[in-house]
């Protein structure tokens, strides 16, 4: 595909929206600054409550920066769409484009776009290699958070029994690098073996079934622990449909159906992944670069922390306000309550972008 150069997009844009010409023809730099910015953000699931909660945050930096924003991508993570939604932006003359990258198959045509101007920034899931800074948890580090608790619900390193883990998208490098964190602390208990990772698909019902599966395969599990969004609701329906279940549930993200599983205790923890910022401040890093000339056009990383949830406990992270179980239950139903609480991350960590930058290398240190 032929992607147009920044300067041939600017002037086609410029003749089609109508920007006001000086007498030779030629939108002056001034005037071509006026120009509304548009970015585009795609997503590797579309309709996913997770994935939906990091768009709120995206169309809050939107409203708040006053741009236009273009969502957009495939039904089910798949790279070779996804990559071609980021073309067809691109083609179209969208300023910049904030993309997750599920595949190593992204890469060369990402960076084919960057090197032709338009700037890109990743988040939630990244590929080393592409010329763009990523914005996202620090992946092993978390997994081994994760581990932590659970061995230490389960009888700490004198634990003995089986563990299953769930990966709803083998070889997806984040979700790989989580594994790896939760494998490195379960190994603290020499009795544990684990089973798995099974493959535990993203859909939702695929995703039920596949649990439910590996629990009637494995009825003595001391536990679960999923490392995707839709796993702490489907394991938790897991455990309600088995009387008298003591099988702990554990995996990630703040999902509404993920926080109902904790409050009735079918399920125990989940870690979310701070999706608001996972959105919002992608579209922030590309609007203030463009407006400001800042090259983004290298490898970098911005952690957008961990939240650490039970039902009876809440740590938001970069000291952010108390948090108690029942608001995060209304935060995570509520786009407009979300922005209202994090507006001092907003004003402060989002803000400093460029002082919170790191090496790639800190997302899975």
């Amino acid at each position: 595909m032929e992607i147009k150069s920044r300067k041939a997009r600017w002037s086609a844009i410029a003749l089609s929206t109508g920007l006001v010409l000086t007498a030779t023809g030629v939108a002056t730099p001034a005037q071509a600054a006026e120009k509304k910015l548009t970015i585009g953000f795609v997503v590797h699931v579309i309709g996913n409550p997770f994935i939906n909660q990091i768009i709120d945050g995206a169309k809050a930096a939107a409203k708040d920066l006053k741009i236009t924003l273009k969502v957009t991508g495939p039904a089910g993570a798949e790279g070779d769409a996804q990559l071609t939604a980021v073309q067809n932006l691109a083609a179209a003359g969208v300023d910049g484009i904030a993309t997750s990258v599920p595949s190593a198959s992204m890469m060369k045509g990402l960076n084919a776009v960057i090197k032709a101007g338009t700037p890109i920034v990743q988040f939630n899931g990244f590929v080393d290699g592409v010329n763009a800074p990523y914005v996202g948890e620090k992946s092993v580090e978390s997994g081994r958070l994760l581990g932590k608790m659970v061995l230490d619900k389960i009888g700490g390193a004198s634990a003995k029994g089986d563990v299953i883990i769930g990966n709803c998208f083998p070889g997806f490098p984040v979700l790989e690098n989580r594994s790896k964190g939760v494998q490195e602390s379960l190994a603290k208990a020499p009795g544990i073996k684990i089973i798995g990772p099974s493959d535990v698909k993203v859909d939702a019902a695929a995703n039920f079934a596949a649990w439910q599966g590996l629990l009637a395969a494995n009825p003595k599990a001391l536990a679960m622990v999923g490392l995707c969004a839709p796993d702490v609701e489907s394991i938790g329906k897991v455990n309600a449909a088995v009387a008298g279940s003591k099988t702990i549930g554990a995996g990630y993200d703040l999902t509404t159906g993920n926080l109902a599983a904790l409050q009735n205790g079918t399920a125990h923890i989940s870690l979310g992944q701070t999706p608001f910022i996972q959105g919002y401040l992608p579209v922030y890093m590309l609007v203030d670069s463009i407006r400001n000339k800042i090259k983004i056009n290298k490898a970098g990383f911005i952690n957008a922390g961990t939240e650490i949830v039970t039902a009876t406990s809440v740590i938001e992270p970069f000291g952010s306000a108390p948090l108690t179980f029942a608001k995060l239950q209304k935060m995570s139903a509520s786009p407009s309550a979300t922005r209202l609480y994090y507006d001092k991350i907003v004003k402060g960590y989002i803000k400093d972008w460029q002082k919170n930058l790191k090496p790639i290398a800190d997302e899975s240190a």
